[in-house]
């Protein structure tokens, strides 16, 4: 039986079309997913993330602990509230899962992890918390509303207790305020302003109402696809996993490799493969007419071939788009294979949009 989160009543009332994703009854789209993907690059729209699992850390050497579970270092965190994105890695370098690691105090750090890998991510952080003594505590009494767009912070915090509101419209970047059980981070995944709210299930959905009625529309994870493509943002399970390490899945920018006595987990792997890794992560834009999807064939006028890994239509950019793994030596022209026909398409820099705006 599919998993429901405490907004599922929610999205049946609104006429949500539900599929299943990781397990979890979910919504794709409520009425046009183009619609929704607009309203989030033009205005504010929400997402029910509440599959996704929160998780608290909890003990006097949680930083510590961190520091060698992570390839990226919470040694960056010094003020309470500020966030970083990291993988977890195997020995070997496979990727469990990319998350968001939030600093709260020195003896307290919050994960936010992927729906599809918690159970195996809490099986593997357990494992190795122990030695430092560290408390795993994952927090399903809690459920996650992203509100995502350039109207999302001044909207949400109309919403909020006052003294947290005030707080939450001046939060930088990756940070995050929090009051008793209600967190707001400044975090997100669609390239747009906006928060990660993280709340007992009930205000989950009293919250979702006040921000229905204030014209927050919501919108599904069709929508949600679409938009992180386009901010050149991964999805774990098909940009990268545990048969991939981040130097070729586009994470490089991820990996904290000072100082050098920072032993994490992977690190000695990755050493071995640092400026010699077999493929490389690349942005592309079609050029000829065509939809690219992922695992689609990519070949170079050098003779390297390689694999689209995320691919769709850009609403914002009205055009093909893709991330692809290629052999680190490809060069030249590019196609990509569309039913059997090869077409151009051109090597880009991402993101391909960020808050609103066509970069490429």
């Amino acid at each position: 039986m599919l998993k429901k989160t405490a907004l599922h009543a929610e999205h049946q009332r609104l006429g949500a079309r539900l599929v299943d994703f990781a397990g979890w009854e979910m919504p794709i789209q409520y009425a046009s997913q183009l619609d929704e993907h607009h309203l989030v690059r033009q205005a504010a729209g929400m997402f029910d993330v509440a599959h996704m699992l929160a998780v608290d850390l909890h003990g006097a050497r949680v930083r510590e602990f961190l520091r060698k579970l992570l390839a990226n270092d919470v040694a960056k965190l010094s003020l309470p509230g500020k966030a970083l994105y990291s993988c977890m890695l195997r020995e070997d370098a496979g990727v469990i899962d990319d998350l968001i690691a939030y600093y709260l105090s020195e003896d307290w750090f919050r994960l936010v992890v992927n729906a599809g890998t918690a159970d195996k991510d809490l099986t593997w952080i357990g494992q190795h918390a122990a030695a430092y003594g560290v408390e795993v505590r994952p927090r399903r009494d809690l459920g996650i509303l992203a509100v995502q767009g350039p109207n999302a912070r001044a909207t949400v915090a109309r919403h909020l207790p006052a003294s947290l509101g005030a707080k939450a419209l001046e939060l930088i970047a990756f940070q995050a305020a929090h009051e008793a059980e209600l967190f707001v981070g400044r975090t997100g995944d669609t390239g747009e302003d906006g928060f990660e709210l993280i709340l007992p299930h009930a205000e989950l959905v009293t919250l979702w109402q006040k921000l229905l009625a204030d014209g927050v529309k919501p919108a599904g994870l069709g929508a949600r696809d679409t938009l992180r493509l386009e901010a050149g943002m991964n999805l774990y399970g098909q940009d990268m996993d545990e048969s991939k390490h981040p130097l070729e899945s586009g994470l490089g920018w991820t990996i904290a490799w000072d100082p050098m006595e920072r032993d994490f987990i992977g690190r000695k792997a990755l050493e071995a493969l640092r400026g010699k890794s077999p493929n490389k992560f690349v942005a592309l834009v079609l050029e000829g007419r065509g939809v690219v999807r992922a695992h689609m064939k990519v070949r170079y006028a050098n003779g390297a071939t390689g694999e689209t890994t995320s691919g769709g239509f850009s609403p914002t950019m009205k055009a093909s788009i893709a991330m692809a793994r290629v052999p680190s030596g490809a060069e030249g022209a590019v196609e990509v294979e569309i039913r059997g026909a090869w077409v151009a398409a051109r090597v880009v820099k991402m993101p391909f949009v960020r808050n609103g705006k066509v970069l490429v």
